[in-house]
């Protein structure tokens, strides 16, 4: 199974050349204000995509996902994941948009016990993680060299130990690493004067 990932596109996914895969993941900030027509356009494009199977996990951008009345909107093809998995030829997703924080972006959360919650929901077996926010320390180090990633989720980790880890949300950290037995990706595809600077990682399994 060939995995095609992203994050971070901010409005500008019609500039980004797609490489063919089996599974199309967009690990959020697929908008820049979370605007319905922002979020319509991108939704169109992306249910438009060859693969056959498409996984979205918002961002903090995303304020459009938020409203449940909207869900209704989301094209059947898309499996939308807001802490909670899915199932692809026995390979087990898990998403989950929240990102640390108390800045009014979407689904920020308080540090600690409140974003403590949602990552006692991942299971144990799930073999692709996929967040918006990186792991406290992980790929998450802004220009200034301050880590804004999840410390409660750099907790939850070794708990899990996903083959892949898959986020974004940190502009300037896009890359990869390995530690243990799970492999990294900032999937960040702009920088942060958002620039396209980076294209999609394709990953196998």
């Amino acid at each position: 199974m060939r995995l095609i990932c992203l994050a971070d596109t901010h409005n500008k996914h019609n500039e980004i050349p797609i490489p063919k895969g089996d599974v199309l993941i967009h690990a959020g900030d697929c908008t820049d204000g979370g605007t319905r027509n922002e979020t319509e356009s991108f939704l169109k494009w992306f249910s438009s995509q060859p693969h056959k199977h498409k996984i979205l996990v918002p961002g903090n951008h995303d304020f459009y996902f938020e409203k449940v009345e909207n869900l209704a909107n989301i094209p059947k093809n898309i499996g939308l994941l807001l802490d909670r998995g899915i199932e692809i030829e026995g390979i087990k997703f898990w998403g989950s948009p929240v990102t640390p924080g108390l800045d009014n972006w979407a689904f920020n959360r308080e540090r600690g016990k409140a974003i403590k919650k949602h990552w006692e929901m991942i299971p144990d077996d799930t073999q692709v993680l996929i967040t918006h926010t990186p792991p406290f320390g992980i790929l998450d180090e802004i220009g200034s060299g301050i880590h804004l990633g999840c410390e409660e989720l750099l907790k939850s980790l070794p708990v899990v130990q996903p083959i892949y880890h898959l986020f974004g949300h940190i502009h300037h950290a896009s890359g990869s690493t390995k530690r243990s037995e799970t492999k990294y990706f900032n999937l960040s595809i702009l920088d942060e004067r958002l620039r396209i600077m980076h294209s999609p990682i394709i990953l196998d399994l």
